[in-house]
């Protein structure tokens, strides 16, 4: 019999071949479909990047505004669909919100018609469409409003932003979203994205392809570390308490927030254009205290901890940005995965093309031979 070596968390195994990005940890590169995230920031939008990852090349002048004016027409959801989340808990979680949303679209859509290159589009489209509806919905909802429909006459980005806060936003802040999510919106194997690959692979319907990898990255170890950044920038409270709660942290070996990378072992270079972000946030509307203290953290974190290869990830300045933008610190997450749907999708269909099912194995480390005990003798 193979004995095959144990590896915690799967860490370092090849899980698929994907042409769609590539990071180089050591360098500090992430590029989608080998065009560098810097260059895509400056250069691009959301939905122009969603193109070139889901079909894998920049789209021409007319492709573009065809992909957006689908889009721009599939934004409203059904009215069942927004009923049945009038009746979510208004404590309930917006990412719990979302899963059920999303996987509620494939009661309506879903056809499974995998080899249909009609069905694929309709799918990517309305995906790409109804998730951000859905998310500024249920924000209003569990407020007790009516949700706010969307408004033909603005883009992507800075609709999201008129649903969510019922007015349109300044241009400098909607571009700014419009990047964060050109930032997150594919990072190769991640978590979330190798459970959309393993759901695609069992020939399912996207909605719930989309729907697992959702409740993947709600996690505290993965999308939800946003959140809790935030979350620890308001226990440190001021820059002088910065070194104190660190060498605490350090002491009791705990993890701190933000820093830190499976595979970066320099700054994340999405982290450094999320702080240049911040700082245009708050050149215009004014500075944000905590943005001292994550100053001062990363700078005695790299003092204490550089040489173990630990900075700043994606998620340390994204929360500041969001909050920044009015953005409630819980749906920090649910805006990871408007964009990270971009990245969901293009390995959904690059599943499809040479599909075959995850089937991995494990290492036994149980028992053999129990007896069974009858239930008056245990």
């Amino acid at each position: 019999m193979m004995v095959c070596e144990y590896k915690p968390g799967l860490e370092g195994i090849p899980a698929a071949q994907s042409g769609i990005s590539y990071v180089d940890g050591q360098k500090g590169l992430l590029e989608y479909r080998g065009i560098r995230i810097e260059e895509l920031a400056e250069k691009s939008t959301f939905l122009e990047t969603a193109y070139l990852l889901i079909w894998g090349e920049l789209p021409t002048t007319e492709e573009l505004a065809a992909f957006e004016d689908e889009i721009l027409h599939h934004r409203r959801i059904k009215y069942r669909i927004r009923d049945m989340m009038k009746s979510f808990p208004e404590s309930g979680h917006p990412m719990d919100a979302l899963q059920a949303s999303a996987a509620a679209l494939g009661l309506f859509y879903s056809r499974r018609d995998l080899d249909n290159p009609v069905y694929i589009r309709d799918a990517v489209v309305r995906l790409l469409a109804t998730i951000p509806t859905m998310v500024a919905a249920f924000q209003l909802m569990r407020k007790g409003n009516d949700p706010v429909r969307p408004n033909d006459d603005l883009d992507y980005a800075a609709n999201f932003l008129y649903m969510l806060n019922e007015k349109e936003p300044d241009p400098l802040a909607a571009r700014i979203f419009d990047v964060c999510l050109i930032l997150h919106a594919e990072h190769t194997m991640n978590a979330s994205t190798f459970s959309a690959r393993v759901t695609a692979s069992t020939l399912t319907d996207p909605y719930a392809v989309v729907a697992s990898a959702v409740g993947t990255l709600g996690g505290p170890l993965h999308g939800g570390a946003n959140e809790e950044v935030i979350l620890m920038l308001e226990e440190i409270g001021s820059v002088e308490n910065v070194r104190p709660y660190l060498e605490d942290r350090l002491q009791r070996k705990a993890k701190i927030m933000g820093f830190g990378h499976r595979v970066y072992k320099v700054k994340d270079p999405r982290a450094t254009i999320l702080q240049n972000l911040a700082e245009k946030l708050f050149a215009k509307f004014g500075h944000d205290k905590y943005y001292d203290i994550a100053l001062e953290l990363e700078r005695i974190v790299e003092e204490k901890l550089s040489q173990k290869g630990i900075y700043p990830n994606v998620d340390f300045y994204s929360g500041l940005v969001y909050r920044k933008l009015g953005i409630p610190t819980d749906l920090f997450t649910p805006i990871f995965a408007i964009a990270r749907v971009a990245g969901w999708l293009a390995h959904w269909k690059e599943q499809l093309e040479e599909n075959r099912i995850f089937r991995p194995t494990q290492v036994y480390n149980g028992r053999h031979g129990i007896a069974y005990a009858p239930i008056d003798q245990r």
